[in-house]
């Protein structure tokens, strides 16, 4: 058995000899191990009403590292899904189960982002978009096909958008930012280094920073605005997959609600961009409509 596997049965065993403060911890663990996974320390802390160090030392006294190798640790032995691959699949599910769990979660996931999504966020975030001098949309890792598929969204409604993914170029971009430019930052963990820094940087030139990433992240920090989206997958141990579906529906109503922004006369623009694609395409017969 592995580190992983015994760590719940590792904090059983120590109860008794924890400090009084430490045993807090570890009850608040053992009681909801998977609300665990996706607290920030604060939350612990809070829950266990002890402080952050005290959470921090406990963790390193059970697997010698801090509170963020904890949650993995803890991740991987509360794992029911095949690891590095999907958190509701199971190694011997038929195709067509397969099919049906990954279906569901985006469903689930897609529905639990609405309800925590405030209304007035998005409007917020829509009417700092439709005002940019120019967007620029960043992304590491799996948020970078994200950020590219915002630049695809938002480039037809004739205005100025990049989107970079090389951590060098979102760094100089960040810096030659301006008041008036909209940086958007799309981070699943908000825990990426080099994205919290350009973040920094950008607000720092009197850009409008808006963050897409998990509400409990140092990420947010340096966001002018925060569209919040909760973590639901540990991409610690699995690959994003209906994680990644919010966040390209979330990019979808941004983009349209910068549209109408500009009025049923910009229809005009977007069937000019139509038209210009249309010879690429074979014309439609009974036998493919």
């Amino acid at each position: 058995m592995n580190k992983h596997e015994d760590i719940i049965r590792k904090i059983q065993e120590r109860l008794s000899t924890l400090s009084k403060s430490e045993r807090k911890v570890a009850e608040a663990i053992l009681a909801d191990p998977k609300t665990t996974i996706h607290s920030s320390i604060a939350k612990l802390a809070s829950r266990a009403e002890v402080s952050e160090p005290t959470v921090n030392r406990f963790c390193r006294s059970l697997i010698g590292s801090g509170f963020p190798d904890f949650k993995v640790s803890l991740a991987q032995s509360l794992a029911t899904g095949t690891p590095y691959v999907n958190l509701n699949v199971e190694p011997d599910d038929a195709p067509g189960a397969v099919t049906t769990k990954i279906f569901e979660a985006a469903k689930n996931n897609l529905t639990r982002a609405q309800e925590i999504l405030p209304e007035s966020l998005i409007s917020r975030a829509v009417d700092v978009l439709a005002q940019a001098r120019r967007i620029e949309f960043y992304g590491l890792g799996a948020s970078g096909p994200v950020a590219k598929d915002a630049h695809h969204k938002f480039f037809r409604l004739n205005m100025p958008v990049v989107a970079y993914t090389d951590i060098l170029v979102q760094r100089m971009a960040a810096a030659g930012a301006h008041s008036g430019d909209a940086i958007v930052v799309i981070s699943y963990t908000g825990r990426t280094l080099p994205l919290i820094e350009t973040a920094r940087v950008a607000r720092a030139t009197g850009a409008s920073v808006i963050g897409i990433t998990n509400p409990d992240s140092p990420l947010t920090e340096h966001c002018s605005i925060v569209l919040p989206i909760e973590e639901t997958e540990d991409t610690d141990i699995y690959t994003p997959m209906s994680s990644r579906i919010v966040y390209l529906t979330l990019i979808d109503a941004l983009a349209t609600g910068v549209l109408l922004k500009r009025g049923p006369e910009f229809n005009a623009h977007l069937k000019k961009l139509k038209q210009s694609v249309q010879d690429t395409r074979l014309p439609k017969t009974d036998k493919h409509k």
